[in-house]
């Protein structure tokens, strides 16, 4: 690597999309990552049975923004595909999130999409000013589906209460009054037609770019040249905790494969909010269309330890990452861009926006 050189720290989305902005305007861009392959968490891979799996849980790509599209569509082909998502209460599966159908199901009634709006204004529990994830859904649906549908597995999944989270969190489930069943209503809804790790790949592969697989920017940040590094790690790592560490959330992934079983479970993602330790058990097949006699799932565990997954949104932990990020402003050649350079819950599409923004910064 030569002082010309731009380093850039993780070969996720947003280290690829930045690398190879950079390549495309005629820089160079030495990529490096701490795991022994590219993609970050998007990463998938043949199973030893042969079937495709992602190995840090299910990724659905899903956005309303076609120059988004555009752009990841120059690096793979699509194969369409809706994300359906079903919870399980008390041994029922039910449309998740909550609709129509899951209601007529649940109490059984016969609503129609007004009757259904209604039933949900009569459920609610109004709440002013809405602060909180418990908040947002009582305001919404009531008690009777929060507990059912929401408390337990957020509790799960995030370790703490609803009512100790930030409104976002749940703001992010819609409810509905139809019979729309899809987890995502987004105009772009498709998985890479190959997998994820070949649209990296395909990103990745340009005479601008090199990569340096199992490569901690740890082991090498106070003896290296670079012309300026783009970092997507955790940015309290970065200043080496010096204020203490963000808060995440993480996960443990158990999978399994299920020989001579064509198909598992009716859609791609069925959510146990009130069973089990795990949150949720997806089946890969119905993501990818892969055709294979047997199958394989993934049981999802979150967990307090372990990689960093998911910045727990609490004011107090927001607090703490405007100290990191004051830091991060006064450093001059370095770029911090992504879901952990940013202490942000983005999704997929969101750090491909921001590391587009990032680059032509950068550039200019």
């Amino acid at each position: 690597m030569s002082q010309q050189t731009i380093l850039v720290v993780g070969a996720g989305f947003a280290g690829s999309v930045v690398a190879r902005e950079l390549a495309d305007a005629d820089r160079r861009a030495h990529v490096i990552d701490k795991r022994p392959h590219v993609a970050g968490n998007a990463y998938d891979e043949l199973d030893a049975d042969g079937v495709l799996v992602h190995r840090y849980g299910p990724h659905i790509f899903h956005t309303n923004g076609e120059r988004i599209f555009e752009y990841l569509s120059r690096f793979t082909e699509w194969r369409p595909y809706e994300h359906r998502v079903r919870g399980v209460v008390e041994g029922r599966t039910y449309p998740f999130p909550i609709n129509r159908d899951t209601l007529n199901q649940l109490y059984g009634l016969d609503l129609d999409d007004a009757g259904a709006e209604a039933f949900l204004e009569r459920m609610r529990e109004p709440r002013d000013p809405v602060l909180t994830s418990e908040d947002v859904v009582l305001n919404s649906v009531g008690r009777d589906l929060y507990e059912k549908f929401f408390l337990n597995y957020t509790r799960k999944q995030w370790g703490l209460d609803p009512s100790q989270l930030k409104a976002g969190v749940a703001a992010r489930i819609p409810v509905r009054t139809n019979t729309d069943d899809r987890y995502f209503t987004d105009t772009f809804q498709a998985m890479p037609k190959f997998g994820y790790t070949k649209m990296f790949e395909a990103m990745l592969d340009h005479p601008n770019i090199t990569v340096a697989l199992g490569v901690d920017f740890e082991d090498l940040r106070d003896n290296m040249q670079a012309a300026h590094v783009v970092y997507t790690g955790p940015i309290d790592a970065y200043f080496r905790y010096c204020f203490g560490p963000l808060p995440y959330r993480s996960l443990r992934f158990e999978h399994e494969h299920l020989a001579g079983v064509t198909q598992y479970q009716e859609t791609g993602t069925v959510n146990y909010p009130n069973d089990h330790a795990y949150t949720r058990i997806t089946e890969f097949k119905h993501l990818t269309g892969q055709t294979h006699s047997g199958t394989s799932i993934v049981r999802e565990y979150p967990q307090a330890e372990g990689e960093p997954y998911y910045p727990i949104p609490r004011a107090e932990n927001e607090a703490l990452f405007k100290r990191y990020e004051e830091l991060a402003k006064a450093e001059r050649n370095v770029t911090f861009v992504g879901r952990l350079a940013q202490y942000r819950y983005y999704n997929m599409d969101q750090v491909v926006g921001a590391a587009l923004a990032a680059a032509k910064r950068l550039l200019d």
